[in-house]
């Protein structure tokens, strides 16, 4: 695997790393160094890669990205009761051109997930998730994407990508491979309702930023179904980051961004993760707290992962079918985790997206819904999408 584009963890870094305490992160990472060179990457699971590109920012001004004070504190936190092996590979430097970084993105990621290991990917802007998107063209038929926003990034896929309208190419080019889109924690006043209404109409997912920081355990069966999670750090409210980083008034707590976090590391499905829109700054130590935080959680996630989506053994799993109107309604329960999925029917008629039947995960409210006659909204969105 080539990964001659990638350049060293800084000697700063390594330096500090030196000073910190022989528990620490730091000391259990394979760290890509210029004095030592590459890792050897067997028996690596995950590895942390910075991109210091943000030039297609909408606001761009000529700032460099850097993410010394991010790779500092992580190294500084403890790990868990961890059997999983972190590599820090580095940094992929900007390209001659915008599409120069993303085609080294793309064959890192494709080449990291193909050994899997899967990528944490310190960003500049968010429209690198189209690169990371793009890793997949070879890899998997279809992928989910899940977004924790405040804004859809749709915007006019016939201009220049953006880090705002990075999903409209996801969307529109070819190959085709997106096959569910999901935003959590979207802000209405920052989406125009045309985009709204266009989400409604693809039937991809939405849900507000009240519908989740009431309820983070929501987030759990969206992120059971994603292969590749994008956060986007203007979702956390102004208060709990530094004055560079500052956006909105609303958004997730320190603490719910890190729920998130972990139920994306949880999921047995997630083989990447990004976090994009860092502003780096020197009165910068709350932000890079909150990303080595971010970060420390879903790596705990990860080690916690259970295979409980296996349903050829009947011993593994209860079975519950609920009739709703004219529609049977066919839900799965693990008895290793108490984790539920709900069953998308296969159309034979219809050239669908789904080659057999498919299981969605959900929550147990949504067969308690059904026991009352309603129909769950992702099982109608999901079967609709696979309609046409």
């Amino acid at each position: 695997m080539n990964f001659t584009f990638l350049t060293p963890v800084s000697d700063a870094v390594i330096a500090h790393n030196d000073l910190t305490a022989q528990q620490a992160l730091g000391k259990k990472i394979k760290i890509h160094s210029r004095q030592d060179g590459m890792p050897d990457l067997e028996g690596v699971q995950m590895a942390i890669i910075g991109v210091l590109e943000n030039r297609n920012d909408v606001n761009y001004v000529g700032a460099p990205v850097n993410f010394d004070a991010v790779r500092k504190t992580i190294y500084t936190l403890f790990p868990g009761n961890w059997h999983t092996t972190v590599a820090d590979l580095g940094d992929i430097q900007p390209g001659e051109t915008v599409d120069d970084t993303y085609f080294a993105i793309r064959t890192a990621i494709t080449g990291l997930v193909e050994k899997q290991i899967i990528p944490i990917i310190l960003g500049g802007s968010q429209d690198l998730t189209y690169a990371n998107y793009r890793a997949y063209d070879g890899l998997l038929p279809m992928v989910n994407v899940v977004s924790v926003d405040t804004n859809f990034d749709l915007g006019d896929a016939n201009l220049p990508i953006r880090n705002n309208s990075y999903v409209g190419k996801v969307i529109v080019e070819e190959p085709y491979n997106l096959f569910n889109y999901t935003t959590i924690g979207y802000q209405t006043y920052f989406n125009s309702q045309e985009e709204i209404d266009l989400l409604e109409k693809l039937y991809f997912e939405a849900y507000r930023l009240g519908e989740i920081s009431g309820n983070v355990s929501r987030v759990e069966p969206l992120m059971r179904d994603a292969h590749i999670v994008s956060v986007d750090l203007k979702s956390v409210r102004a208060s709990e980051v530094s004055e560079s980083q500052k956006y909105s008034p609303n958004g997730f707590s320190g603490k719910e961004i890190c729920a998130i976090s972990r139920y994306a590391g949880i999921s047995n499905k997630v083989s990447s993760f990004g976090i994009y829109e860092y502003n780096a700054s020197t009165n910068d130590s709350a932000t890079s707290m909150l990303i080595a935080q971010m970060v420390w959680y879903f790596i705990e996630g990860v080690n916690c992962r259970v295979k409980d989506d296996d349903f050829h053994n009947e011993n593994h799993y209860q079975k519950f079918n609920v009739l709703v109107e004219e529609d049977e309604l066919i839900f799965f329960k693990s008895l290793k985790t108490g984790r539920w999925w709900i069953e998308i029917p296969f159309l034979p008629n219809v050239n669908n997206k789904l080659k057999k039947h498919t299981l969605l995960p959900c929550m147990h409210s949504d067969y308690i819904d059904a026991t009352r006659g309603e129909i769950p909204e992702r099982w109608y969105k999901a079967y609709r999408k696979n309609s046409f």
